[in-house]
Formats: structure tokens, sequence, C-alpha cells
């Protein structure tokens, strides 16, 4: 991380992380860990008292090789290559390798981009046990403001898998059209001269373009995630903040606070605005391999875990618009996560390289913090999934 970014009171100008440019390199080395300092936010809390220990019990890892377009990485090589932040991996409930880099430490909530939609879910399958939601409502049944949008006929299920037939292009590139509407209205990007603010939810009420029906092939839309969070703060009267706060960080025993951004009436950004310590969003994976148990305790329902493993539709994957970026890889996407069906391995994966790996067969869990240049970034998914694999390999059963 260059040494001079918001190093002065104030830095020069060349120096300092604004609303303008911190998803882009090299500012976002500093902003990823800093989300709150440039976007208002919510926090979450943890419950200080009855933090979930994890026993340290380092692997040497230097064996690991991940070959990878005719080249040979090591760990180090790479968590270098990937951009990595920080990264935790946990083997039997066991901490066996852990690392910071670029101003991060075990402490330090980074931003979680999409892996955002994967917690997200969690908090909706365990609101779907307690009764207060049900995958098969339809949204207008619990927000009836979005009967003129294009969600008129859509069902929770439909957001869930991603498989609204919502036309919004998805392009994390672009400079001008809906994505980038969609950023100022929730505050992620700044307004342009002479504009008036907007929010997040009039933006969601305002989608009635239509690519297909519902139900078809996998398209991803961040916009459905969020308005994940505005289903369940609907269905059941309390700020998502809360409801994560109380229903799976303070149960679970997080170690640290977590946060989540915010639009200027208080909507979180449920896509992608979610920061949580490393080691936090591991526990959310330890906690998946014990049935959604902690000291005999129920969290995550089992049966919600278990929907994410087995559920979902290959064919709308296979037609949807990601498939490219996985190799030809047999996958599935279930409750905002992606699975590999071959490994029975849940993935839950954020632009510029966010990233966590849930295996229950080899009782494996990574989570992996980047600050990447590109938000996509075909040859480190590859990459990334690569790494995933062979630390799955290494550790056998």
């Amino acid at each position: 991380m260059p040494s001079a970014l918001m190093s002065g009171f104030p830095s020069p100008s060349t120096d300092q992380v604004t609303l303008a440019n911190w998803r882009t390199g090299p500012y976002n080395k500093w902003a990823f860990h800093h989300v709150r300092d440039v976007v208002p936010s919510a926090d979450i809390p943890n419950a200080a008292g009855d933090v979930w220990q994890l026993e340290s019990r380092p692997s040497d890892l230097s064996s690991l090789s991940v070959e990878h377009d005719g080249t040979s990485y090591s760990i180090d090589r790479l968590l270098d290559a990937t951009d990595t932040d920080g990264i935790a991996i946990l083997h039997r409930g066991k901490v066996i390798f852990e690392r910071y880099a670029n101003g991060m430490s075990k402490n330090t909530p980074h931003i979680l981009m999409s892996v955002s939609k994967s917690m997200t879910a969690l908090v909706a399958g365990i609101l779907v046990e307690k009764g207060a939601l049900s995958p098969e409502q339809t949204i207008v049944s619990i927000i009836p403001e979005l009967r003129a949008s294009v969600y008129s006929d859509a069902t929770v299920r439909h957001v869930l898998d991603m498989r609204v037939g919502l036309r919004f292009d998805e392009n994390y590139l672009a400079t001008s059209g809906p994505i980038v509407e969609y950023r100022k209205s929730t505050g992620w990007n700044p307004l342009g001269p002479g504009e008036s603010p907007s929010d997040l939810r009039s933006f969601l009420t305002g989608l009635r373009d239509r690519e297909g029906p519902d139900n078809g092939p996998f398209h991803y839309v961040s916009p459905n995630s969020d308005l994940l969070g505005w289903i369940i703060e609907r269905a059941s009267g309390k700020r998502f903040a809360d409801l994560m706060s109380a229903h799976l960080w303070q149960p679970m025993g997080a170690q640290y606070p977590a946060y989540v951004t915010i639009d200027r009436f208080g909507a979180p950004r449920c896509a992608g605005g979610i920061c949580t310590a490393v080691l936090d969003l591991a526990r959310v994976g330890q906690l998946m391999l014990q049935d959604g148990q902690r000291n005999g305790a129920s969290i995550i329902p089992s049966q919600w875990i278990e929907d994410i493993f087995t559920n979902g539709d290959p064919a709308a994957w296979s037609a949807g618009d990601l498939a490219p970026y996985f190799g030809g890889r047999s996958m599935h996407y279930r409750n905002k996560w992606y699975v590999l069906r071959d490994r029975k391995m849940a993935l839950g994966l954020g632009i510029h390289g966010q990233n966590i790996f849930v295996e229950p067969a080899k009782e494996l869990v990574i989570a992996k913090v980047s600050s990447q240049a590109a938000p996509l970034d075909a040859n480190l998914t590859e990459l990334t999934l690569r790494f995933a694999e062979a630390v799955s390999d290494l550790i056998g059963g």
C-alpha cells in the first residue's frame, strides 16, 4: 500500500481517498478496510462477553503449489498476486493459517462486497425458520410499493436465487447508466453537478425494464440483494443491522463488531456493503460446517444450509451470465451462495477478490479479502478457485 495514502492532516489531494476514487487502485488498498470513513454505515454489534474462541494450530503450507496458466504459485506468491489483504484458513475448527497485509490486522473490518449477499441470505434463512418470512411469498405481498415495478410477480425465492427477469447490466466499469445511478442511490458514488440526491428504495421501486420471465436463467443483479434487505426489514419490522447482530453476529460469538453501509435514509447495502473482520467471516463458515449450531444452540437453520448445498438449478446456472468465470465447473446457485457440485463446496464471492469457501467433507473454511484493482478479473478468479481446491487437496480428509 502506498505509504502516503491518507497519511497527512490533510493528505495532499493526490493521496486522499474520496467517494470518487475509493473503489479504484491504489486507493482501495486503504479504503476497503476504512469504508466507514468514506460511506455512512450502521453498526452490527457483537457480544463482547461471549466470543467464540478459535484455537490456533498453524500448519506448514509451504508445500502448497497452485498451477495456473503455465505458472506455479506458492502460497506467498499467490497471496501477493491476488492482492490479498487478509486470509484465515480453518481446518476442523482450528486456525491453521492466518495472514494480513496492506495495513490490515485481525481486528480490522474489511468490506465483503458481494459476499455480503451470502451473509444477508443467512439472515433471511433465520427469519424463514422463525416463521417471519417464506421463500414462496410474492414480493408485493411484503412490499406493496413494488406493484408497478419489475418485481410485481416475483417471489422471494426468485430474489434469493438471482432468477428475476430484470433487465440490468452489471457492468462495473460503466461511467453512466442504471448501475451508476444505482451506486449514487446507495451513497457509493458522488452526485454530479446539479444532481439531486436519490435513495436505494426509490431506485428499486423505479426498476421496470424486463429482460425475460422470472424463474429463467441465473441473472446476476446486485439490486436484487438490496431488495432482500428491504424484504427482511419489512417482514420483521426491524433494521437489518439489528437483525444481523441479534440473530447471527452475537449468538455466533463474533470477536469484533461488523457494520454495513447505508444510504441517506438508512437503507442497508446488503448487496455489497457488509464489513467484517476476517476471522469473523471464517466463523460464519465454521458455523455452517456445524449445521448452524454453536454450543448446542441452533443459529442458522440446518435445513437452510442443506438447501444451499443440495438444491438450486444447475441448468439455470449454466445458462446464466457468470458461468464463463468458473471454468466449466459443475455448479449451482442457491440462497445467494455458489456451490461447486463435485466438491460440495459452497462459495461466497465478491468483486475485487472477496471470498469465503466452505467444504463440509474436508471440514475446511477459507476466508479471504483483497484489494484487487479490477472489479472482475477472470484470471484471478480462476487462480483463487484453484487455490481453494489445492488447499482442500493438501489437507486431505
